[in-house]
């Protein structure tokens, strides 16, 4: 079905990202998480009665709007994305004919909280819409993950030649130690986007608290 046809509910949209993948990114957040693995920063994320409902059409009217300015990917995290699977594919579906119709080398990369193999027998299709998936649930007792990831579990998975040439190699990943946090401030609220170190938000909300700067809410406790 075409875009038009579906919603998505969202947590947010943000241009442009870079900590989420190669390059300058259009960065789409999925609202709604029936995994809640225990210690994810974005646990604003988990509510599916939370965000807005957007046309799938409208966000990609956005991405194209935005990519006028230069962009080398689309990030889709969450919340889960593959909690809202026909949003998702309308979503991929839409990304596919703009970089097809503009001749963009723009990946496609995705996180998911559920395991491969889940994914595989449940969205294999989904699957092949995507250059780059970082899969498996957010572990806090394992050691952090490389590059991009959170927890050591998580792999990088190029999933197809544009994906290959741009994460296959992860010799040309930033390393671990160059993690960064990207903040914005929109809507009256502060965004930290990207995935950071271990103790890092602890850290910041002691460092405002020290400054006189006390958070009233944050995504990483409930």
């Amino acid at each position: 079905m075409a875009a038009a046809s579906f919603s998505l509910r969202l947590n947010k949209a943000h241009y442009p990202v870079t900590v989420l993948g190669h390059g300058r990114r259009i960065g789409v957040w999925f609202q709604g998480c029936r995994i809640r693995c225990k210690g994810c920063v974005s646990q604003d994320t988990w509510d599916e009665t939370a965000g807005a409902w957007v046309r799938v059409a409208d966000m990609l009217t956005w991405c194209r709007q935005k990519g006028k300015e230069g962009v080398d990917g689309v990030t889709i995290s969450g919340g889960e994305p593959f909690d809202q699977p026909q949003a998702l594919n309308a979503l991929l579906d839409g990304i596919h004919r703009w970089r097809r119709r503009e001749n963009l080398a723009l990946d496609v990369f995705c996180y998911s909280g559920y395991p491969f193999s889940t994914l595989q027998a449940r969205h294999g299709a989904l699957l092949k819409k995507l250059d780059a998936l970082a899969p498996e649930p957010y572990v806090d007792a394992l050691p952090e993950g490389g590059c991009w990831r959170g927890s050591a579990n998580q792999p990088l998975l190029p999933l197809s030649p544009l994906g290959k040439a741009r994460y296959g190699d992860p010799a040309k990943w930033p390393s671990v130690n160059e993690k960064r946090l990207q903040v914005s401030v929109e809507g009256g609220r502060v965004w930290m986007i990207g995935i950071p170190a271990r103790g890092d938000m602890a850290a910041l909300e002691d460092l405002c608290a020290r400054r006189g700067l006390h958070m009233s809410a944050v995504s990483w406790r409930r």
